[in-house]
Parts: structure tokens; sequence; C-alpha cells
């Protein structure tokens, strides 16, 4: 216990000090919201990372499907490092950040009104994104309670609320460039204890090979006639499988929070730095953490209904000592608060930003828009606490519901708004009441896992985009040539090819 809590304490003194160093540095709101768009590779990299995975992953995802699907839940991993990761960072990051740079837009909300050349959008999208980034906050306090009652005995509320305090005091003093400093040493935290957890999990069963031939020896209740379902190449559900890999990583590509890490790049270095590095650490952490959950039938024993929640901690508590122990508490805390801080900063700011300066205060000075994002980070953790107090949540469905209802939302219109003039205000529209009509009526009334639920509205957001953009209203061929002027706008090349100010052809010369 005395290990367990020092390590605690420095890791919430190393916190606090980051955000009291980097309150001097967020007197703007540009950077306060997007650390002044001058943060560098490993950063933002690290940052973009840390805000994709948290205790979400590590204690609900892997749990619950590493249950379900056994080792092939490494594919959930895989495919948030290729696709969620790799391909989102060259499809979207240099396109992202220049288009942004080009209209100013600090949120997504605000590109949505200035690309499509409709304010309505701006305050559509800030009620969307503060309502429904709520449920995927109190699915990371969830899965941090259910860890710290496991390791301290402590009820779940008193750690939520812990939490909820820490989270509030370093996001509000430094804002983003103190989220970014955090998620970059508990990226590292993260790497190393993800390493060292898996290796003494296979190490309580004998080894690598013993492990899976145990598991190869687990019957699979929902397909009998599979011998070593949980052992094999795609599981005993393939199907499902894939709905968990869509929404999981294409997903992220319309979340409002992963999407603006792409804001802040600093140059094309960056870019291509970045990408590498963000697509290895998805690799590690999401790879390892699904791969460590396929093994959670060696360790936890279901009385009645599982409890997909408790499989994680179970295992550790059996097959990890009380050092390690601390070290995975650092580690899921690390990961937690580096997506906590994400998610307030980009739902206070584009609340603040995009509807109570959009509608109320246009006047609103810089001080006193700061004052309100401060406040509103507050309060989107104190509802975030509310819901995740609720006994009756599941981790998995609370990141669902957000993540299909923003992804099914958002992801046809940023994606085609980036690369394609033909895109209409409609078609964003009908994106819109698609993602949330189909996640919201799901939970209401299910007609499929919410996983899949959201895997649907992701993959509908991508058709729904062309096919009502081919039959409705375009848009001013004047405003859209504009619009896509940044593209082509000379430095060494096209805006559409690189960011550098200056080409390393003119230095030379």
């Amino acid at each position: 216990m005395l290990v367990k809590v020092i390590l605690l304490v420095l890791f919430f003194a190393m916190t606090v000090a980051i955000g009291l160093y980097c309150r001097r540095n967020a007197s703007s709101v540009g950077d306060f919201v997007l650390g002044g768009r001058d943060v560098g590779p490993w950063l933002t990299a690290f940052a973009y990372g840390t805000s994709y995975f948290s205790a979400v992953v590590f204690i609900g995802y892997a749990g619950q499907f590493g249950w379900n699907f056994g080792v092939a839940a490494a594919w959930i991993g895989i495919g948030n490092a290729f696709i969620g990761s790799l391909l989102a960072w060259v499809i979207l990051g240099r396109r992202t950040r220049v288009m942004t740079k080009h209209f100013e837009s600090a949120t997504m909300p605000d590109f949505f009104a200035r690309r499509y050349d409709c304010p309505a959008m701006k305050i559509v999208s800030s009620v969307i994104i503060f309502i429904f980034l709520v449920p995927y906050s109190a699915s990371v306090y969830k899965g941090l309670s259910g860890l710290f009652s496991m390791a301290f005995g402590i009820d779940f509320k008193w750690c939520i609320i812990g939490m909820a305090a820490l989270t509030a005091l370093y996001v509000i003093l430094g804002g983003y460039m103190a989220a970014a400093l955090n998620d970059f040493v508990q990226g590292i935290i993260m790497l190393a204890g993800i390493c060292l957890v898996i290796g003494a999990v296979l190490d309580a069963q004998g080894g690598f090979m013993a492990a899976m031939a145990k598991l190869s020896t687990v019957p699979a209740p929902n397909a009998p006639e599979l011998q070593g379902a949980y052992a094999s190449f795609f599981g005993p559900d393939p199907l499902a499988l894939l709905g968990v890999v869509v929404l999981t990583s294409l997903g992220t590509w319309g979340l409002p929070q992963m999407v603006h890490k792409f804001y802040t790049i600093k140059n094309e270095k960056a870019i291509k730095a970045g990408t590498v590095i963000s697509t290895l650490f998805a690799l590690v952490i999401a790879g390892g953490s699904y791969f460590l959950g396929a093994f959670g039938r060696l360790f936890y024993t279901a009385e009645g209904a599982v409890q997909f929640d408790s499989i994680v901690p179970a295992m550790l508590q059996q097959s990890l000592p009380d050092i390690l122990i601390g070290v995975v508490i650092i580690l899921v805390l690390s990961a937690s608060m580096s997506t906590l801080s994400s998610l307030v900063i980009a739902s206070a700011s584009t609340f603040t930003l995009d509807f109570v300066k959009g509608i109320w205060l246009k006047g609103m000075d810089r001080r006193a828009q700061i004052r309100l994002i401060k406040v509103l980070c507050g309060v989107f953790i104190l509802l975030s606490v509310v819901i995740a107090l609720n006994p009756g949540s599941l981790i998995t469905a609370l990141m669902s519901l957000s993540w299909g209802a923003l992804a099914g939302s958002f992801l046809g219109p940023f994606l085609f708004g980036l690369f394609w003039k033909g895109t209409t205000r409609a078609s964003v529209w009908a994106c819109f009441a698609s993602g949330i009509l189909i996640n919201v009526w799901n939970t209401l009334f299910p007609f499929a896992a919410p996983t899949m639920a959201g895997a649907i509205s992701i993959v509908a957001s991508l058709i729904i985009v062309p096919a009502v953009s081919l039959f409705t209203p375009k848009m001013d061929a004047k405003y859209l040539q504009d619009a896509f002027s940044c593209y082509e706008e000379e430095v060494t090349a096209p805006h559409k090819f690189v960011l550098d100010e200056v080409s390393e052809y003119k230095k030379e010369g």
C-alpha cells in the first residue's frame, strides 16, 4: 500500500506542477485551446495517442472484447494503429491543419460553419459535442474507479470525485499545452507499463505458449462447433469483431477531440514524424491492451452474469505483485487523465466559442472567453461524474453511444469537406440527423449491440454525404474557390503537399 500511495502522490505532484508551469503560456484563447498552433511532433503524436486510449480501452473494452473474441481481439488494436492512427494522420493531418488555419477555426463546429457558410451548423454541432462527449468522459471515470477500488479498497464514488478534481485542476490552470506536456510524460509511462503487465500476466499462466494452450481448451458458448475459438485467428464472431474495429478505428476520424490535435501541428516535419510515432504508440498500447484482455477467461470466473468491467481488475489482482499494481494504477491513470483533459478542453472550448459567444455574447472579450471556458470545464467534469456514479452504466455502452453519435454525425461532413467541393449543406444536416438518430434510437429501443450501432452510423455517414450531395443544391462556386485556395498557396509546393513556411530549397539558395 505504501508503494502505491508514493507512486500516486508523485504522479499527482508532477501533473499539477506541469499545469502551474504552463499557466503563463495560456493567456489567450489560441494558447489555451490550440497551444498557439506551435506543437511539435512528439507532443502532438503523444497527445493524439493518449487521448485515443484510456481506462475505457484498458479496463472496459479490453475486458469485454477480450472475453468475447479471445486473442482475435488484438485485431482491434491493429485497426486502431493503422486505420485510427496511420491513415488518419496521412489523410486528415495536413489538410486539416491548412484549411482550419485558413479559416482561423479553433474548433470543429467553427470549421463546419465556415466551410459550409452556415452559422447554424456551428450552434447545432457544438451542442451535439457537449452532450455526447459527457458519456465518454463518464466511461473513463468508471474505468478508473474500478481499478482504484481494487487497488486501495476505496469506495468507487470517492475515486471518481478525486480524479475529477485533479483533471479540473491541471486543465483549468494550463489549458492545451499543460494537457500536451502531461500527455507526453503519461504516454511514456503507458508504454513501459503495458509491456510489464503483459509479461506478468502471461508469466502467471506459465508463459505465452502455456496461456494459449489453456485458452484453446475454453469452449465458446456462441460457437460450440469451433474448437479453440478463443485462440483462433478471427475468434468466434468475426462480424461483431469487425463492428468494433470500425467503431474504434474509423470513428476517430470524426471525433472533435481527436481531429483537434491536427489543428495544433507546427509544420511538415511534425506531420511526418507524428504519423510514425502515433502509429507505433497505438500498436503497442491498443494491441497490448486487447491482447491482454484475451486471457481474462483464465483468471475471471463469472457467477451469474459476466461483469465485464471487473475482468481486467480481477486479472491484475491475481497475477501482479504490489509494485506492478502500483505501476498499473499509474498506467491507467496516465491514459485516462490525458483522455479526460482532451475531452474537457474540446467540449468546453466548443460550447463557449461556438454556442455561447455565437448566440448571446458576440462581443465577449478574450479574458471573458477564457474564464467561461474554464467554468465550463468544471461543469463538463461535474456532469460526467454524475453519470459515472450511476452503477448501472456499462463502460463500453457509454463509450459506444458517444463515439457512434459524434463520428456518425461528423465523419462524412468533415472528411468530404476537406477534399470535395461538391459536398452540400443538406448532406451535412442529413449526417447530423442520422448519427444522432441511429445511436439514440438503439439506446432507447435496442436493435443491435451499441458497438455495432455506432459502426453502422459511421459507415452510413460516408454514404449519406456523397449520396445526398448529388441531388441537393450546390454551394456558391466563388465561395468554394476561396475556401480551397489555401491548398494552392505556394510555399515550396502547394499546401496540399507541405506545411513548411520556408522551403529547404529556398534556405539552401
